[in-house]
């Protein structure tokens, strides 16, 4: 099985399937479709699915569809090499620990994704959402296009085998409307978590005049001395626009 802990519980793959949130007319890529089980209940939900699963004993024995559900078509492939829908499409899986970032990787770049229900293990889907009350890099760096989210949690007991950590649901869903400009935001972002003692103050204070950088940290409120990993996203684009506005 390729590493991969089957999600098998009914309850479970409803959970999995209703955070997803489809469109009946809609088109879902799966990965990792295992045995089937979340790939049935997606065929009974929207117009279309195309179940990637890299073992061939296991793809063999993948519906072609379901009664009053939607066409699945079974491609015996690695997800991860594989060429986005021409069409808007969303991607749901239990995909495999290992391969986490990977795949989270190819959704972020694909263009026509408008939405993903991964579920990975349980301290993945709380460290990217800010769940422990700290920010990553991905996330912020990502934040003006895709809104991340911890839909749900996953016991262990739902898998065979049964892993040794609780899944999570993370949600990634794209924005309408990007709440930045491409431009300048990257940089800028790389600039904060560059690390000058791990204060985002002092960090960009290196590029920014340092009293302008205090003056926008008022703004939104934040003391001089706090971490960058506490900083939440709403923050960083509000210090964003402050100081990329009075720096041209």
């Amino acid at each position: 099985m390729y590493g991969q802990n089957l999600l098998t519980a009914p309850d479970a793959v409803r959970r999995l399937v209703d955070a997803a949130q489809l469109e009946p007319r809609g088109v879902v890529v799966e990965v990792g479709a295992g045995r089937g089980h979340v790939t049935a209940a997606l065929a009974q939900r929207c117009r279309r699915v195309i179940a990637y699963e890299v073992d061939p004993a296991l793809a063999a024995a993948l519906p072609a569809g379901v009664p009053g559900g939607g066409d699945v078509t079974v491609r015996v492939a690695d997800f991860l090499a594989s060429a986005p829908p021409a069409e808007p499409f969303t991607v749901v899986g239990n995909i495999p620990y290992a391969l986490t970032s990977a795949v989270v990787d190819w959704c972020l770049h694909a263009p026509g994704l408008t939405g993903a229900t991964l579920l990975t293990q349980l301290e993945y889907a709380r460290k990217r959402t800010g769940d422990y009350g700290r920010w990553t890099r991905l996330t912020i760096l990502t934040w003006p296009w895709w809104d991340w989210r911890l839909a749900g949690r996953v016991p262990r007991a739902a898998f065979r085998p049964v892993p040794r950590v609780d899944g999570g649901i993370l949600r990634l869903t794209r924005r309408p409307v990007p709440l930045a400009p491409a431009r300048g935001w990257e940089p800028f972002v790389d600039l904060g978590f560059g690390g000058v003692g791990g204060s985002l103050h002092a960090s960009l204070s290196r590029r920014f005049d340092p009293r302008r950088v205090s003056a926008a940290f008022r703004a939104v409120r934040l003391a001089p001395d706090t971490p960058v990993g506490l900083v939440w996203p709403e923050q960083w684009l509000t210090l964003f626009r402050l100081l990329h506005a009075r720096a041209r």
